[in-house]
């Protein structure tokens, strides 16, 4: 692939990524999961989409972005401190976990959003300067169950849907 489609392509990853964040904010979630701030993850799908089709790399330069945008466009600095961090460790484990092999794109998005979320509450630490919102951890990772594998299935569903298009990296 050119430099060229490479570039193009992550712009519109990042795009597609900006819009399922923005549009997730107009899912009332916490109508049916009283958690605060919980939130499905739907931009997680673009990060493992990148992630399986053109390595970490590709999907770390489109998850910086990605959160830097949000940020500006109504996350503010605090949302973009749990954003990132949160990200960032996210896609470290999934590109770990993808490399062994032993997980389908499913079992690695649970633990992307596993991982996202001990990001989140270390930032609310840091932020809040007390360990005592760890304890909280347990039902996000609960949760994170449930919405790694509702973005894990809608990420393979666009693996599948995309593999004639575009063949996929070895690990």
């Amino acid at each position: 692939m050119t430099k060229t489609k490479k570039l193009a392509l992550g712009a519109v990853l990042i795009a597609l990524a900006l819009a399922l964040s923005y549009t997730e904010r107009f899912i009332p979630l916490q109508l049916v999961i009283p958690l605060p701030g919980i939130k499905l993850g739907l931009a997680n799908i673009v990060t493992l989409v990148a992630l399986y089709l053109f390595g970490t790399r590709q999907a770390f330069a489109v998850l910086v972005p990605r959160c830097l945008l949000g940020a500006m466009f109504g996350g503010g600095i605090t949302g973009l401190l749990f954003s990132l961090l949160g990200g960032i460790l996210a896609l470290a484990v999934m590109a770990l976990v993808r490399r062994t092999g032993w997980f389908s794109v499913y079992g690695v998005s649970v633990l992307g959003a596993a991982a996202h979320n001990v990001g989140q509450i270390l930032a609310a630490m840091g932020l809040m300067q007390s360990v005592y919102v760890g304890a909280y951890l347990p039902w996000l990772l609960l949760m994170a169950i449930v919405t790694g594998l509702l973005t894990g299935g809608c990420s393979a569903g666009v693996l599948r849907a995309m593999e004639r298009v575009i063949p996929r990296p070895t690990a």
